[in-house]
């Protein structure tokens, strides 16, 4: 797994999602700096979007330990009274395991984190958009996510007067600007949304998000009965946010800690999106910065989930860009194959048995795991029964390279081109 980068040594940061331990697998080997993730109740996620438990703190703390990232817990959501015992306990068990930070925006999370001396990172929730609310609560927090709806240009504005005002946090050091880099956005953007719960009786502030945005309406005059169709386009659903492209701009802004949107995702969604912002922060601090590079770096992302993608409210936007489909707009999709049976260290070469699909030489894979996270690669050198082979089928057992060590009962899927019609 690769070791912290040296650039978060100056505060900068790459942070990643996880609703699982293979995410949280797939995200230190794509290079993180920081991990963050929900654990049950109290988080902006419902339980269906995470695996993570409390009992799985300790072992997420010492694996992040071991690279040299961080381990956020999030806790962003409404707490009410009778909730306070749980989210003590989680507190609790946080400060016990040695977690470096919790997420939230409610002030009874703020107030006992703080009491624990847990570090508090400020929620997107809290919609932060002035310097003078981020110098109320620089008392409480070294680290805000600011309102999602802010210019590059408002940022800077804040980053300038957090410098000139020497407005720093519970550390002593400088209030860290955290802004999202990447990932699915909402109509309401720092999320303060009630439209799921008036029309399911489910609060997206309380995890419990419906995805009712995401759907096509029709607008229609009562009085006459007409109606009005838009274009097919689903026009209260924004596309997903990618801000590669811009990666420059954000740093000169003052943007220290880059978030990427995605618990819910996949593992291999998450080290894609990981590697790429790794990467291009990267080339931004070392004054390697290219254009030309952000190409490919395109075509990486938009081989994972996506709705399509636009550079959110940063360069001022005036309205959201809207999805057309209901659906990822990725151009590979993953079909399950089999799992490994063994895997040998030496060689670098995993054995599999095939419950499904076909896999063939040259095809791309990827295998995931609580331990493996997501290792992608291309079918090379593939053999059944010690002698080459183009493919194997249903009940076969082949072998071939695989460039990261894997473990027993991991899964293996290919990866497929998707064709689609422009949109």
């Amino acid at each position: 797994m690769t070791m912290p980068n040296a650039h978060a040594l100056n505060g900068y940061e790459i942070m990643a999602p996880a609703g699982g331990l293979d995410a949280v697998a797939a995200a230190l080997a794509g290079g993180t700096d920081s991990v963050y993730f929900g654990a049950g109740a109290l988080n902006m996620r419902s339980p269906s979007a995470s695996s993570i438990t409390l009992d799985d703190l300790p072992e997420i703390a010492s694996r992040c330990r071991e690279v040299g990232a961080k381990a956020y817990l999030a806790l962003n959501s409404i707490v009410y009274e009778a909730e306070l015992p749980l989210m003590d306990r989680m507190l609790d068990r946080a400060a016990e395991t040695g977690i470096d930070a919790v997420i939230a925006s409610d002030p009874a999370v703020i107030e006992r984190a703080r009491s624990l001396g847990l570090p508090v990172h400020l929620s997107t929730q809290l919609s932060i958009s002035n310097v003078r609310a981020l110098r109320f609560y620089a008392q409480f927090a070294d680290v805000a996510v600011l309102a999602r709806e802010l210019t590059l240009d408002d940022i800077r504005d804040i980053a300038e007067a957090i410098r000139r005002e020497n407005i720093c946090g519970p550390s002593g050091n400088l209030i860290r600007i955290e802004c999202f880099c990447h990932g699915a956005l909402c109509m309401a953007v720092s999320g303060q949304c009630n439209l799921s719960f008036f029309l399911r009786g489910k609060s997206g502030n309380r995890g419990q998000c419906q995805h009712i945005c995401r759907r096509k309406y029709r607008l229609e005059d009562v009085e006459r009965g007409d109606a009005i169709d838009f274009d097919g386009a689903r026009f209260l659903s924004p596309k997903d946010l990618k801000t590669i492209g811009i990666m420059d701009r954000m740093v000169a802004a003052g943007i220290k800690v880059f978030k990427i949107e995605g618990r819910a995702r996949s593992p291999e969604y998450v080290r894609t999106t990981v590697e790429c912002y790794r990467e291009a922060l990267d080339a931004v601090l070392e004054g390697r910065w290219r254009e030309a590079d952000v190409a490919g770096w395109n075509e990486r992302l938009a081989r994972v989930f996506n709705r399509g993608f636009w550079e959110g409210w940063y360069m001022g936007a005036k309205s959201i860009e809207q999805t057309v489909g209901n659906g990822s707009l990725a151009t590979e999709k993953k079909v399950y194959v089999g799992r490994c049976i063994n895997y040998y260290p030496r060689a670098g070469v995993g054995c599999f048995r095939i419950e499904t699909q076909t896999i063939s030489e040259g095809d791309r894979f990827v295998v995931t795991g609580p331990t493996s996270g997501a290792v992608m690669g291309r079918v090379s050198g593939m053999l059944l029964e010690d002698a080459p082979a183009a493919a194997a089928g249903k009940g076969d057992e082949p072998t071939f390279v695989v460039p990261e060590r894997i473990r027993t009962g991991d899964r293996l899927y290919k990866l497929v081109p998707v064709r689609r019609h422009a949109q």
